[in-house]
């Protein structure tokens, strides 16, 4: 998978809500209800993350929060996999 160029990465964050890019790595922040809704969120994400073989970075803090960081690790930066990735994500917080 081809590293997307600074360009693509903000034109493709127009088409997500409230995901932003630092790092190599898009990122996005949920604060859940409970810590029960946090935890079964990071396995919702984990469950789809293995079905694309794609693996998050995952922080669970402040007992309601669950912070997302995305990024192609082999390619050290953000690729197509990633949006689609994200795009699951939110869907699954719908």
């Amino acid at each position: 998978m081809q590293p997307l160029n600074e360009n693509e990465v903000k034109n493709s964050l127009d088409n997500l809500d409230g995901w932003f890019y630092l790092n190599n790595s898009i990122e996005k922040e949920y604060t859940l209800k409970t810590f029960a809704d946090a935890v079964a969120l990071i396995v919702k994400i984990g469950i789809e993350a293995e079905k694309m073989d794609h693996h998050p970075d995952l922080l669970l803090h402040s007992w309601n929060k669950v912070k997302v960081i995305l990024s192609t690790h082999s390619e050290g930066s953000v690729t197509a996999n990633d949006f689609k990735l994200a795009q699951t994500i939110d869907e699954i917080r719908k």
